[in-house]
């Protein structure tokens, strides 16, 4: 058992990437929300059904985003929220893929929107939640 374990680095960018994450997150749910049979309507190669509605798949956008961006201020604390949000990174992922690919056909534009928003985002939040983790369990370690 060592006396001083060396504290692992977690620097404000992190935090930051958690912020532009959430933010991110947060808008693109939004457009889906307000916007959504326009924005489905510009990812589409064909005419969309009149009746589309991606109300609930906004709502859901814009949850994971804030959860995402209120876990950069607490993230040692908060950790959940940054496992949350990578859940939910994968939900809406998964959701775009079988509720909306098979109208929007598969395209630059649908591609970009699932690998810019949902996939990529994915790499830094696990990472981030990881380092978020190894804080936790150092600070811990201090307190015994």
């Amino acid at each position: 058992m060592t006396e001083n374990p060396t504290p692992p680095i977690f620097g404000m960018p992190l935090r930051g990437v958690l912020l532009l994450a959430g933010v991110y997150t947060f808008i693109w749910g939004a457009f889906f929300k307000w916007f959504g049979p326009t924005v489905l309507g510009w990812m589409a190669l064909n005419p969309i059904p009149e009746n589309l509605t991606s109300n609930a798949f906004g709502t859901f956008g814009m949850l994971v985003g804030f959860l995402i961006f209120l876990s950069a201020f607490y993230p040692f604390s908060w950790v959940y929220l940054i496992g949350a949000g990578l859940l939910g990174k994968f939900v809406s992922a998964t959701w775009f893929v079988l509720a909306y690919s098979e109208m929007v056909t598969w395209n630059k534009r649908s591609l970009f929107y699932l690998i810019a928003n949902d996939l990529i985002w994915i790499i830094p939040l696990a990472i981030i939640g990881y380092k978020a983790i190894q804080g936790r369990k150092y600070l811990k370690s201090l307190q015994e």
